[in-house]
């Protein structure tokens, strides 16, 4: 690793990279235990795939945007490290496969030349902050949201409230009641808005999909542009310590959100008042000026074919003859090859601000109206003029078992055939954009089925003569509904994957021969009700006329079956009771690094989680169950009164009855110092006393 130590100026993201190269150092020698080591990379990016012994690499873009040098310079990384394919997600972020471990630190560094970053991509953390791409330049937005976005991303980077939560946080910023950015589905969601000449926001909390979707509670309809990032610590902090850490499938915010009620939920957020870092965050609004196109090109197109991509693909900014062009990417899937041959071809002739959308495309931004056929013409060359961008044409898939550990059948064959489907039978639909079709591998969703008009997700079925074959599970119903609302999709039916493309026959043509004039999708699917697409699509979920090819999944060759990724390791034997007491330590070092640069809010939260970790070491020696830290700190009075005198609880949730001033965090670093050491000790001649 010393090639690039002294290369990198910010000394953070020095630190960083050393620190993972020294980890996967440590792990492959059997000094960290796998699920510990698997909390570290995850939460640096590193994500392990379908594949064994190879990672996919998430790399974060807040809001979805990347310069011209980031762009090239994702490219290049790709091209040593990884297979030279981008993947767009959903999340507006950029994902490359098939990179050896060893090799991620590496790659990092050569990422952050640009200002592009791994860090908290993955993992227990806060995701990467979504927003609506066409922020700052939508004629209808109330303000511009991204200057927030890119706070709330910054203040929460690194921040020790968030790195080692039950579960992930999403987080996303839409500019208009649209909800172009979802806020119905995230854990945290804002949306604009102005009362009295003052910025606000409106703020929903709890939202999300999986097998289990949840739409987002209103915690605020008006909360002041200043109290929006000491809002979210609260909601941090209050999931840190509440939170699932159990049961993965019931660790996310939306669960404590039904345990305990919103009401109950708002009283612990204000419990955290006085210790949050900030009252009040103050957001610069005053941003660098863009960096307009400086090329007029003289290019026309007189074509139908260029007419309908006008009409589908392109906006009218708020800034005077300038347009916002949206670019399909099938799939999500670009070649580094395509990447840099259309960035060579549209450097200057479009604002150096390309963002990446929720449904995996990109959105070019300030484009002079007299580039558009130019435009056009250089997307149509490397085929990316699709027209209808946003609209039923434009179908969302994640990955599926092309690379993902957990998917159960394809979902990106598929998707193609039913795209075809509907240019072929629907060429109609491709300026609606009210219906949407989205496709998960499996249920959890990460292609966002669960909120589709029409959705699908990945599963198997199994024949009367215990043959398997892979299946679409159908969902209908779900969707936006704006303002921070939205509807969750029903699932309807499971039908053979070989027969997507009639489902979406069935019910698009049902939809367009009976519904009434002006009558949405939707509104159509609650009028006829579950049970009339369930009898309309029966016949197709009937068994008794299969075909060999239905034990085929899309784009494979080879008899279907249902398997997990191989693990990306294979497993180490070490002491997760010394493990906990180590990192116990690490994070005191990290207290007293935090206070000597006077960050005593950061510095605090360091010595809470060193105790809870020093508790749960010693619960973890008795083989005490605990599912959150609450139940941690519980618990260990209750098992340790007479050892440690039962107060160790009233020591611990100190921090959230103090202001983060100098003396408290002192008084509660000596404390906390004085309690693990004695814990360690105690804990060194129990295993004595046991080898005696």
């Amino acid at each position: 690793m010393q090639s690039f130590r002294t290369e990198l100026e910010n000394p953070l993201v020095e630190k960083d990279i050393i620190d993972l190269e020294k980890k996967i150092r440590l792990f492959k020698e059997g000094k960290i235990d796998e699920e510990k080591f698997r909390s570290l990379r995850l939460a640096r990016g590193v994500y392990g795939q379908r594949q064994q012994g190879v990672q996919m690499i998430r790399i974060k873009l807040p809001y979805g945007k990347m310069t011209f040098d980031q762009w090239r310079r994702i490219c290049d990384v790709c091209d040593e490290y990884s297979t030279g394919n981008l993947h767009f997600t959903t999340r507006q972020d950029i994902q490359i496969h098939y990179v050896s471990l060893d090799r991620t630190p590496e790659l990092w560094s050569e990422l952050e030349r640009d200002n592009v970053t791994l860090r908290e991509a993955c993992g227990n953390t806060v995701r990467n902050v979504t927003a609506s791409v066409t922020a700052g330049v939508d004629k209808d937005e109330a303000f511009d949201v991204t200057p927030y976005a890119h706070a709330f991303f910054e203040y929460f980077l690194r921040n020790p409230i968030c790195q080692e939560m039950g579960r992930k946080i999403k987080v996303s910023f839409s500019n208009t009641d649209e909800d172009t950015s979802l806020a119905f589905m995230h854990d945290m969601g804002f949306i604009p808005r102005i009362k009295d000449g003052e910025r606000g926001f409106k703020v929903v909390v709890g939202g999300g999909l999986g097998a289990q979707p949840r739409m987002a509670d209103v915690a605020y309809e008006f909360l002041h542009e200043d109290e929006i990032i000491p809002f979210a610590e609260s909601v941090l902090r209050v999931f840190d310590r509440h939170g699932e850490r159990n049961s993965r499938s019931k660790a996310r915010m939306k669960f404590l959100l039904d345990k305990i009620g919103l009401d109950e939920f708002m009283s612990l957020l204000e419990a955290e008042r006085a210790s949050l870092k900030n009252q009040k965050v103050k957001i610069n609004t005053l941003t660098d000026a863009p960096e307009l196109a400086y090329k007029i090109a003289e290019t026309t197109d007189e074509s139908e074919e260029y007419k309908t991509w006008l009409d589908t693909n392109v906006i009218v900014q708020k800034q005077e003859d300038l347009r916002g062009v949206y670019v399909r990417v099938p799939l999500g899937n670009i070649s580094t090859t395509r990447s840099r041959e259309i960035l060579g071809e549209l450097e200057g002739y479009i604002g150096n601000d390309i963002r990446v959308t929720i449904n995996q495309g990109l959105f070019l931004r300030n484009v002079p109206a007299q580039n558009l056929a130019y435009i056009y013409q250089v997307l149509k060359k490397y085929g990316f003029a699709g027209s209808g961008a946003n609209s039923v044409f434009n179908i969302t898939a994640c990955p599926g078992t092309d690379t993902c550990n957990l998917a159960i059948s394809d979902s990106t064959s598929v998707t193609k055939v039913l795209e075809e489907t509907l240019e072929q039978n629907f060429p109609q639909l491709v300026k609606n954009k009210e219906i949407n079709i989205k496709i998960s591998g499996c249920m959890n969703s990460c292609g966002q089925h669960g909120m589709a008009n029409i959705g699908f997700h990945g599963s198997s079925i199994r024949t009367k003569d215990k043959r398997v074959m892979p299946a679409l599970q159908v969902l209908l119903g779900g969707g936006a509904l704006g303002g921070g609302e939205g509807r969750a999709a029903e699932k309807v039916i499971k039908v053979p994957s070989k027969r997507g493309p009639q489902v979406l026959i069935s019910v698009l043509g049902d939809y367009e021969q009976f519904k009434n004039e002006g009558e949405s999708f939707n509104d159509y699917y609650d009028r006829q009700g579950k049970i009339y697409f369930y009898d309309l699509l029966k016949p197709l979920a009937e068994l008794d006329n299969l075909q060999e090819t239905d034990f085929v999944d899309w784009g494979r060759d080879e008899q279907f079956k249902t398997e997990i990724g191989v693990g990306e390791c294979a497993s180490v034997i070490v002491d997760l009771v010394g493990v906990l007491f180590l990192e116990s330590e690490e994070k005191i070092d990290n207290a007293k690094e935090a206070i000597a640069e006077e960050r005593y809010a950061d510095g605090i939260y360091h010595i809470y989680a060193a105790q809870v970790n020093a508790a749960k070491a010693l619960l973890l020696d008795k083989d005490v169950k605990t599912n959150t830290q609450m139940r941690v700190i519980a618990e260990f009075d209750e098992n340790y009164k007479e050892e440690f005198g039962g107060l160790i609880a009233e020591q611990i949730l100190r921090i959230n009855k103090n202001e983060p001033s100098k003396e408290f965090a002192l008084d509660y670093l000596s404390k906390a110092e004085s309690f693990i050491h004695k814990a360690i000790k105690f804990r060194e001649e129990i295993k004595s006393l046991q080898t005696a």
